[in-house]
C-alpha cells in the first residue's frame, strides 16, 4: 500500500483482480514470466551447438599450425568463437541482471604479411580468455543444454499427463491395453486422472524451476567467462596508468601555463624596466627612482606567485611537518568551520602523502563553492594496509561526479596510485568523500 497518496494498489478503480496485495505484483504478470522463464532457454541450445562446432574448428586449426594453414585459421575462428561467447556473455548478463564484461587482452600491434599473422595467432593462444571460452563451448552444450531445456520438458510432460483423460483410449488401444505415464499406469479413466494429477505436478515443478536454471546457467557462465582477479588486476592498472600520464600531461601544462602566464611576464618586464632605468640613470635620476620603485613590487609579486606555484605543486608545510598538519593548514585557510581529526602512526611515500593532500584540499574547495555548509569535518586514519579519509560536510548535497571535473580529476589522482574516491551526496545532504590509498607508513 502507498502511504503517501492513500491509494492501494490493490484495491484501486484500474486494479488487476490477479493482484497480489501483499507485493503490489500482478500473479498475471508473475505468470507471465514464468512462462517466458520456461522457453527463454531454448536459443541456449542453439548457441551451444554453435560454439561446440566453432571450438572444433577451431582445435582443428590449432592442430594445422604446424603445416602453415592455422595462421590463417585460428585468428579468424577466434573472432567468431569470441562473437558466439560473446552472446552467452550478454544473454547471462541479462538474467542475472549483472553485465560480463569481456575479459580479452588487447590486440597487439602487429605487422603485415607472415609475421603479423603469427603474432595475431600467438596473442590468441597467449590469451587466457580462449581457453576459458574453449572450455565454455565444451560444458555449455552438455549443462546448458539441460538447464535450458529441463523446466520446458517437465512442462511439456505435464501437459501431456493432464490430458490423458481426453486421449487415454486411443493410446491405450493404440499400446495393447495400457499405457504407462511416467510411474503411473494408465488403464482406465481413474487412472487417467491419477496420470492428469501426477501431469499438474510435472507442470508446477516446471513453471517453479525455470527461473531458478536460468540464475543457475548465468551463473555458471560467471564462473567460466568473467574475467580472472589477474585479468581484472591488468585492466584496472592498464585504465590507471593510462589516467596517470594524462594527469602528468595535465599538470605539466598547468605549471607551463602559470610560469609563462605569470612569473615569466613579470620577470620579463623586470628585466626590461631596469634596461630603461639603465638609460635613465645620468639623465633623469628621478625617474630612475620610481622605476626601481614599481620593479621591487614587481619582484615581490613574482617571488609571490613562484611560491604559490610551489605550493601547489608540493605544499612546503607538507614536506616539512606531514599529511596531518598540512591537512590541519588547509582548514585553518579554509572559509568553512574545519575540524580535523588525524591518527595516522606514520608517514606514507611523499606521492601518496601529496594525492591525498590535495584531494582532500580540491574536495573542502568543492564544499566551499557549491554546498554552502556550516561545518565540515576531516577525517585522517590508517587501516588495514590502507591510508584512508573522510570529509563530511552539512550542506545542500547534490555532489555528482559525473558531472563534475573537480571530483572526477580527485578520482584520476588517486586511481595513479591504485587509490579509490567515492562519493555519497544525496539532496539535502549531507555529502560524504571518502578515499582510501593503499600504502605502508614509515
Amino acid at each position: 500500500m502507498n502511504l503517501g497518496t492513500g491509494t492501494d494498489p490493490g484495491t484501486g478503480p484500474g486494479a488487476d483482480p490477479g493482484t497480489d496485495m501483499g507485493t503490489g505484483i500482478s500473479t498475471r504478470t508473475a505468470l507471465g514470466n514464468r512462462l517466458r522463464s520456461v522457453v527463454a532457454g531454448l536459443p541456449v541450445v542453439a548457441v551451444a551447438l554453435a560454439e561446440l562446432v566453432l571450438c572444433t574448428l577451431f582445435l582443428t586449426g590449432v592442430a594445422l599450425l604446424g603445416v602453415g594453414l592455422g595462421l590463417l585459421l585460428v585468428p579468424l575462428l577466434a573472432v567468431a568463437l569470441r562473437a558466439t561467447v560473446n552472446v552467452s556473455r550478454r544473454t547471462a548478463g541479462r538474467w542475472s541482471g549483472t553485465r560480463i564484461p569481456e575479459p580479452y587482452l588487447p590486440a597487439p600491434d602487429h605487422e603485415p604479411g607472415l609475421k603479423g599473422r603469427w603474432q595475431r595467432t600467438h596473442w590468441v593462444l597467449t590469451d587466457p580468455a580462449t581457453w576459458r571460452d574453449l572450455g565454455w563451448a565444451l560444458v555449455n552444450p552438455v549443462v546448458g543444454a539441460v538447464l535450458a531445456l529441463l523446466p520446458l520438458s517437465l512442462v511439456l510432460g505435464g501437459l501431456g499427463g493432464m490430458l490423458m483423460p481426453a486421449m487415454y483410449r486411443p493410446v491405450i488401444d493404440a499400446n495393447g491395453g495400457a499405457n504407462w505415464y511416467l510411474f503411473v499406469r494408465v488403464t482406465d479413466l481413474t487412472t487417467a486422472w491419477l496420470a492428469a494429477g501426477v501431469g499438474l505436478l510435472g507442470l508446477l515443478a516446471g513453471l517453479a524451476v525455470g527461473p531458478w536454471t536460468l540464475r543457475a546457467h548465468a551463473a555458471l557462465a560467471r564462473k567460466l567467462l568473467a574475467p580472472t582477479r589477474t585479468a581484472q588486476r591488468m585492466q584496472h592498472l592498464t585504465e590507471t596508468r593510462s589516467e596517470a600520464v594524462h594527469s602528468s600531461a595535465a599538470e605539466l601544462r598547468r605549471i607551463e601555463r602559470d610560469l609563462h602566464d605569470g612569473a615569466q611576464a613579470r620577470l620579463v618586464a623586470l628585466g626590461m624596466n631596469l634596461g630603461v632605468a639603465e638609460q635613465l640613470l645620468k639623465k633623469d635620476p628621478e625617474a630612475v627612482g620610481a622605476i626601481l620603485a614599481d620593479t621591487r613590487k614587481a619582484s615581490a609579486t613574482a617571488l609571490t606567485e613562484l611560491r604559490d606555484l610551489i605550493r601547489g605543486i608540493h605544499p612546503p608545510v607538507l614536506a616539512d611537518r606531514g599529511l596531518a598538519d598540512a591537512v590541519r593548514a588547509l582548514a585553518l585557510d579554509s572559509p568553512l568551520e574545519v575540524t580535523v581529526n588525524a591518527e595516522l602512526p606514520g608517514r606514507p611515500e611523499a606521492p601518496v602523502e601529496s594525492a591525498v593532500y590535495f584531494a582532500v584540499s580540491e574536495t573542502l574547495t568543492n564544499a566551499a563553492k557549491h554546498a554552502a555548509p556550516d561545518t565540515v569535518i576531516v577525517d585522517l586514519w590508517y587501516a588495514e594496509g590502507a591510508l584512508r579519509g573522510r570529509v563530511t560536510d552539512d550542506g545542500r548535497g547534490g555532489a555528482d561526479a559525473s558531472r563534475g571535473s573537480g571530483i572526477r580529476g580527485v578520482q584520476r589522482r588517486l586511481a595513479g596510485f591504485d587509490g579509490l574516491l567515492s562519493v555519497d551526496s544525496p539532496d539535502g545532504g549531507p555529502t560524504i568523500v571518502t578515499m582510501e590509498v593503499p600504502c605502508e607508513l614509515s
